[in-house]
């Protein structure tokens, strides 16, 4: 069991308690709104560094399992701003008749019994597996980039923020039919396998990123999650423009947990990030 995931699984109810994060980075205010970007602009240009005061880098192809080529170079261009750099992760749970990397047979952290495949345990695993290989791949662009050991690069990128991208674009077992509760706890241990993978990581501060509506799709809602989430942040995704995702620091939080970021379509035609006060 994790110092930092206190969890009990029955047969058909899912118990997880997820504790505070230890040790919280410490915020970094930064006046300008920042980027996000990822692999939809690897061939195109990026935001001018003086219109961004921090970049959120994502990791993966649009899907779990899958690696940002232009990471090491949009890496580049974060390191050019006023804020340190952040990442993002795709998430997601196809399930085990569609998933490429389900981990049957695995036995930790949590077991994936071959006779029970599509189990709160596979989901959990699986989302720690897919957390790991992101952070892996933002390892390998740190250490491109900057010449430096792969423990040096370790430390680097778990020294920033890190935030968990849930949506319903993705694959989800309760977006597959009828929403069931027994979806809702697989989806939901999806998510907290890759959570507590970042804190296994010793990455500090891990959020998530969504929205109200596409959360409440897929895990059930703050009345099933808060339990589990209230000490992640959220990143509030859906805003218009600067004014709107600035007042949007005030919103309810899906999660329980602060919201610490908004985002908003800017006049560029990049996503723009407040970082809320």
């Amino acid at each position: 069991m994790l110092h930092r995931f206190a969890s009990l699984f029955a047969s058909t109810v899912l118990l997880v308690a997820l504790v505070s994060q230890p040790g919280p980075a410490s915020a970094v205010t930064v006046a300008k709104p920042g980027r996000d970007i990822s692999f939809p602009q690897c061939h195109g240009p990026l935001p001018k560094v003086r219109d961004a005061g921090f970049g959120v880098l994502g990791v993966n192809g649009g899907r779990v399992f899958t690696k940002n080529p232009c990471l090491a170079a949009q890496l580049r261009w974060a390191k050019q701003l006023d804020g340190p750099p952040a990442f993002y992760a795709n998430t997601g749970n196809p399930g085990p008749r569609d998933a490429r990397h389900w981990p049957l047979g695995q036995t930790w952290p949590r077991e994936c019994a071959r006779s029970d495949p599509n189990s709160v345990g596979c989901s959990y695993d699986y989302g720690w597996n897919a957390a790991k290989q992101s952070f892996g791949v933002a390892v390998d662009a740190a250490q491109l980039l900057h010449g430096v050991s792969r423990a040096n690069a370790i430390g680097r990128v778990a020294n920033v923020d890190w935030w968990l991208d849930v949506e319903i674009l993705n694959s989800w077992r309760t977006l597959e039919t009828e929403p069931t509760r027994a979806k809702q706890q697989n989806d939901i241990a999806t998510l907290a396998g890759a959570v507590n993978a970042l804190w296994d990581l010793n990455v500090a501060r891990v959020g998530i990123y969504s929205t109200s509506y596409q959360w409440d799709a897929i895990t059930g809602g703050l009345l099933l999650t808060r339990d589990w989430f209230s000490s992640n942040p959220v990143w509030l995704a859906g805003f218009d423009h600067h004014a709107d995702a600035v007042a949007g620091c005030g919103r309810r939080s899906f999660t329980g947990g602060p919201v610490l970021m908004t985002q908003y379509l800017t006049k560029d035609g990049f996503d723009g990030d407040v970082a809320c006060a």
